[in-house]
């Protein structure tokens, strides 16, 4: 049954695929196809994978739509074909190809038949990463936000007092990285309790608490950790890795 599915649906995908490549060469397809487009791949051929984000997010931070080619040469994005685009990603160093019509049909043709998507993107994002106040010593970088600097995407930095505030609906898309919602000061007991940084930072997140009205930092960082959960359970985006994903569950 499973083969004879697939065997009735091949027809369709051609059908389908034969249809985009006519509506690109008509200039009836996806909004914005009359005009130019740039690819901007995101396979090893792209020269810089991180400020070609940084050029989408800008390009839809000025009103225009792209489109995000999910499973097509590693995801990559079509732009307007507009003087403007085109020198932000040369200034950028980013790799991008000029496409004609017929390049674009043959693109809309493959992704019709294979596992590929093509998202139409018209927004971008308001994106807050949490991490904690210069008060709060890290003696390291935060991988997230130097990302985001590199690419020149926009990012505000909040922390407890923004989130008990009720101030992550201002945003989309919420970052968590290394940040521990248990209350034990992250990984590093054992192997740094001595240290000056870390005890310093435990007085401050302990000061943080008490400003805040808790008597414990996990009953600070636990509030903290349900206040996001009701964030996404609006509809926010959450992004949680290395201890931000697991600590946030245990709290």
């Amino acid at each position: 049954m499973c083969t004879h599915d697939r065997t009735r649906r091949a027809p369709a995908a051609r059908l389908a695929a034969a249809i985009a490549a006519a509506a690109v060469l008509l200039g009836l397809g996806p909004p914005g196809d009359a005009a130019a487009r740039l690819l901007v791949p995101m396979d090893l051929a792209q020269s810089d994978h991180l400020r070609a984000y940084g050029v989408a997010y800008h390009a839809l931070e000025l009103g225009e739509t792209a489109e995000w080619l999910l499973n097509y040469r590693g995801g990559s994005f079509l732009l307007a074909d507009t003087p403007a685009n085109r020198q932000e990603l040369q200034l950028a160093g980013v790799r991008f190809e000029p496409l004609s019509g017929g390049d674009e049909a043959g693109l809309y043709g493959e992704i019709a038949e294979q596992n590929m998507q093509a998202i139409l993107l018209e927004k971008a994002p308001r994106i807050a990463v949490y991490a904690p106040p210069e008060d709060v010593i890290e003696p390291w970088d935060d991988a997230v936000m130097l990302a985001l600097e590199y690419a020149e995407i926009p990012y505000d930095r909040i922390y407890d007092e923004e989130v008990l505030a009720g101030r992550l609906d201002e945003y989309d898309w919420l970052h968590l990285h290394h940040e521990d919602f248990t209350g034990q000061y992250g990984k590093f007991y054992a192997s740094f309790r001595n240290a000056e940084w870390y005890r310093l930072r435990q007085q401050a997140m302990e000061a943080h608490a008490r400003a805040a009205g808790f008597a414990k930092v996990w009953q600070h960082k636990q509030a903290s950790a349900l206040a996001i959960r009701e964030y996404v359970a609006r509809g926010g985006f959450l992004f949680a890795m290395c201890s931000g994903g697991d600590s946030f569950d245990i709290a």
